[in-house]
């Protein structure tokens, strides 16, 4: 009898070691995926879902790269240059249009700056953003919401901007009256003297990391970089003292997109799933998290339970930056002197 009932005991652990879950394997940038509409997928979907993360596009495509169409995974979000890099290097299937009906929710702001893929035939927009800046108006008084805050050497050494060059570039390219994807030495070599001659002198560093927590410490008064980085390291009984905002002369926007790799094993689960985060109420969720925009998304606004950081109309004034090609080299050798050249 003791046998029959461990035996009898031991049939649920065999049948489920019998099952198989769909495994969908996400590859996405850091703290960037809401974890409960992942939950609420895999319960309605019954499948497990699988995270790896990566903290820059160059680290997501040298993987990638490497691995090919053996990387294993289904999903991943590279921004809109490395998009159109990985499209003309053929490492992404194709998006099934038919298989994704929300994509009717998608905003004319994103299908308008969407300069690489506009018919989302290998990539679905994730989120549509820019890195702004943030003031302690607390603590400055009296400013231009513009680049040209950087220009004002009464904040000298209270000031910092993104260690980023497209990011510092595009800035100066854009109060200069050029796109942020400029080929013109000219213009380039014009924005250089901008940023090391009259910006450089003003600020207390190039900071792509820790520009927020000095923001919040006091040790800057005015930093450039993401909103919600600002907002994270500030309690919200402090929030009031951030004005954080899009440059009004123009701005270089980032397009983060979904895309399917070569070869990923389950491009239908893949699908789903792109489907179901832009499902009104699940991308209202992902906003609420993050207190963006809903650049992107025409819905989820009427769900969402928290305001934005900044508005979407913000972004209108931006430019994405598009991939620089042959160009690349030119605008490496002016930054490697703003870094490194006193």
């Amino acid at each position: 009898m003791k046998k029959l009932i461990l035996l009898l005991a031991l049939i649920p652990l065999f049948l489920s070691c019998g099952e198989k879950k769909d495994v969908l394997y996400i590859y996405n940038w850091s703290y960037y995926t809401p974890e409960d509409v992942v939950a609420e997928f895999e319960r309605e979907y019954d499948c497990r879902v699988v995270m790896d993360y990566y903290a820059s596009n160059e680290e997501m495509f040298a993987k990638l790269m490497v691995t090919g169409s053996s990387s294993g995974y289904d999903l991943v979000v590279p921004s809109g240059d490395y998009v159109s890099i990985m499209m003309k290097l053929d490492m992404l299937e194709r998006i099934d249009r038919d298989k994704i009906e929300n994509l009717k929710y998608l905003t004319e702001l994103v299908k308008e700056k969407n300069s690489f893929d506009r018919e989302c035939e290998y990539s679905v927009p994730y989120f549509l953003g820019a890195a702004g800046i943030a003031v302690n108006k607390n603590r400055v008084s009296s400013y231009e919401r513009s680049w040209d805050i950087f220009s004002d050497s009464s904040l000298r050494g209270k000031m910092c901007m993104m260690d980023d060059m497209r990011e510092v570039m595009g800035g100066a390219l854009h109060i200069l009256g050029h796109s942020a994807n400029s080929h013109s030495e000219g213009e380039v070599r014009e924005a250089f003297n901008l940023v090391n001659d009259v910006w450089k002198p003003n600020l207390a560093k190039f900071d792509a990391e820790g520009f927020a927590k000095a923001f919040a410490t006091g040790e800057f008064l005015v930093a450039h970089g993401y909103a919600e980085s600002f907002y994270e390291e500030m309690p919200e009984s402090r929030w009031d003292e951030i004005d954080f905002f899009i440059p009004e002369d123009g701005v270089s926007l980032y397009l983060d997109c979904m895309v399917i790799p070569k070869g990923a094993r389950n491009k239908e689960l893949a699908h789903k799933f792109i489907n179901y985060l832009l499902e009104s109420e699940n991308y209202a969720k992902f906003l609420d998290r993050f207190g963006f925009p809903s650049s992107i998304h025409t819905e989820a606004d009427s769900y969402r339970t928290t305001d934005a950081h900044y508005s979407a109309e913000e972004l209108w004034v931006g430019e994405h930056k598009d991939d620089l090609g042959e160009f690349l080299d030119m605008y490496n050798r002016y930054w490697e002197i703003i870094r490194y050249q006193n």
